[in-house]
């Protein structure tokens, strides 16, 4: 299908998808992405979050000195996907990578550059803090650490002007408030 019939957005379109951690940006980047190709026919990807993978590789998290390098790795593959497809499901973004920045190492140099990308996005949603916090490897800092990263995200966005819906809900209503998003602010057809 030609992504031009069945969006309002030039292709590639990028779909990003960000915010704090265990709140279902993984889970909702596959299902999206798996939905958009069964029920609209449209060559969509989902690109997975470099850090995990980072993470497992390295057996830690990283330094501050290598967020720029992750943050560049994230939007390569982004860009790679959008390349190959004609729309592109990001799992977390340069933007979370500028937060987690920010707020671990008190480093505000990622923020231009990640601020700007997405401005060059179709969409970006925002998880909700909604879902139980679950223990995930190297990667998770605890539940007290969701609140004031989705502070920093919506600061981000918003400074940026960067126009984003939030997603809520937990299972399959998640899924389906994303879709209803998508089809409000990118024009999917029905």
């Amino acid at each position: 299908m030609d992504v031009g019939a069945a969006f309002s957005v030039k292709r590639p379109a990028v779909i990003a998808i960000v915010g704090a951690e265990s709140t279902g940006k993984s889970v909702l980047a596959q299902d999206l992405a798996q939905h958009l190709r069964d029920h609209h026919g449209i060559r969509c990807a989902a690109v997975d979050e470099w850090l995990r993978t980072w993470c497992v590789r390295e057996g830690r998290t990283p330094r501050s000195e290598e967020q720029a390098a992750i943050a560049q790795v994230q939007s390569q593959r982004i860009q790679a996907a959008a390349m190959q497809y004609d729309m592109v499901v990001a799992d977390t973004t340069a933007l979370m990578t500028a937060v987690y920045s920010e707020w671990l190492f008190q480093d505000r140099s990622l923020r231009a550059a990640a601020q700007a990308q997405h401005r060059r996005y179709a969409l970006t949603l925002v998880t909700a803090n909604d879902l139980p916090w679950q223990a995930d490897g190297l990667q998770r800092d605890g539940p007290q650490m969701r609140e004031p990263v989705r502070h920093l995200i919506l600061q981000m966005l918003q400074e940026a002007a960067v126009d984003h819906g939030e997603v809520s809900g937990s299972g399959s209503a998640r899924l389906v408030n994303a879709l209803s998003l998508v089809k409000s602010r990118m024009g999917l057809a029905e």
